[in-house]
């Protein structure tokens, strides 16, 4: 049943941009770039196909099928976990070509490496978790949703590309592999964030989703 609703939501639900900015992985290969973008890009696909499966009634019509209201909420965080992290599965072979054909780092910021991702897993939650939480209360209301996600989510974008450059963090924007080492458990950290706010906010959606009259 589940692997249907995630089909139907890919199938029908999913907008094209969510696709696009999927594939947007691809831009820590572009020199001197901010690459905490391609998280906000992670994050604005998502917000895209909510407010498009709003104009098109897409909560309304699942409800009519024959599902609990969990599985509706189950199914639309299964979808943005699918695109978040197709999105860095994707940027991985470039983050590693980055350093074959660009050694020289990132002046932008900070360097595609273990740290990287650990935050990058952080921000998510940080979006995820409030987008989901605050649009099912009502199952419409995205665009307010999406502001007090976004905001947080780019203010966690902007430390992780501003702290790169201050000296104490310098080991933040390295690839060296003893310095790779020492930003693993950011990167574990942030896995772990980013698996239990999911399970927290599916939880805190599915309970409140229950409440709204459709």
């Amino acid at each position: 049943m589940m692997f249907n609703l995630l089909y139907k939501e890919l199938r029908l639900a999913a907008h094209p941009n969510l696709f696009i900015f999927t594939l947007l992985g691809a831009l820590v290969i572009v020199p001197a770039y901010p690459y905490g973008m391609v998280f906000l890009f992670g994050c604005l696909g998502p917000y895209i196909t909510f407010m498009y499966g709003r104009e098109t009634n897409d909560i309304y019509y699942t409800a009519l099928l024959p599902v609990q209201k969990r599985d509706t909420v189950k199914a639309k965080c299964l979808l943005m976990v699918l695109a978040q992290m197709t999105q860095l599965l994707i940027s991985l072979p470039f983050a590693v070509l980055r350093l074959r054909v660009l050694p020289n780092g990132n002046p932008a910021g900070i360097e595609a490496n273990l740290a990287y991702y650990g935050f990058g897993f952080m921000i998510y939650s940080i979006f995820n978790f409030i987008l989901l939480t605050q649009f099912f209360k009502t199952a419409y209301k995205v665009g307010k949703a999406f502001l007090l996600a976004i905001i947080p989510a780019a203010l966690g974008v902007i430390i992780m590309e501003v702290i790169v450059h201050i000296p104490e963090f310098k080991w933040l924007d390295s690839v060296e592999a003893d310095l790779l080492l020492k930003q693993l458990p950011i990167l574990v950290i942030g896995i772990l964030i980013y698996i239990f706010s999911m399970l927290i906010a599916y939880k805190i959606s599915a309970n409140r989703f229950q409440r709204v009259d459709l």
